[in-house]
Formats: C-alpha cells, sequence, structure tokens
C-alpha cells in the first residue's frame, strides 16, 4: 500500500524540519527525514500498527524523535494527517480529515 501526507501535514514535517536545522543542524534535521519516511513505510506495510486513537485514526511512533505520525487507512493508501510533537496539544490536526 502506498502513503501521502496531507496537506497539514506537510506543513507540520516542514516545520519540525526547520526547527532541527536550526536548533540541531542539518544532520540531525536528515536523521528525523528518514525516520519519518520509514515510520511511514512501515505503517504503509503493516496499517494495522499502530496505536488507535479513535475515528478510524492510529497512531505510530516515530523512532529516535518524539514525534507521531496520525494516519488513517482509506481503500487505496495511507493518509498520513499529522506529523505531531508529543507535547502539542492531541487535538492539533483533529479536524484534518
Amino acid at each position: 500500500m502506498s502513503y501521502r501526507f496531507h496537506p497539514g501535514a506537510k506543513t507540520d514535517l516542514h516545520d519540525a524540519i526547520a526547527f532541527y536545522v536550526r536548533q540541531a543542524g542539518r544532520s540531525v534535521a536528515a536523521r528525523f527525514v528518514d525516520a519519518v519516511e520509514r515510520a511511514a513505510e512501515l505503517v504503509a506495510e503493516r496499517p494495522e500498527i499502530g496505536r488507535q486513537t479513535g475515528e478510524g485514526r492510529r497512531s505510530v511512533p516515530v523512532r529516535g524523535f518524539p514525534y507521531s505520525l496520525i494516519y488513517r487507512q482509506t481503500d487505496s493508501e495511507i493518509l498520513i494527517l499529522v506529523v505531531r510533537h508529543q507535547n502539542r496539544s492531541p487535538k492539533h490536526g483533529q479536524d484534518r480529515k
């Protein structure tokens, strides 16, 4: 199964990358991107792996970083709705469909 990022999740991801570039450097930012891609690929291979969060959504942690991917499965793909920092409000991105 394939995956894609909701436009809001793309914004979340770009904001996190910019933060890591500013605070920790490009190499840490690149490791973050790799970890997000690995988590997304894992979800695409095994959609049931994430913890159910309600409303047909699931959450999977991004290994090595304090982020989670919030996603839902459609008939044809995995839609990543939110790239959420673990200290951010659980309601962040809740309205994304």
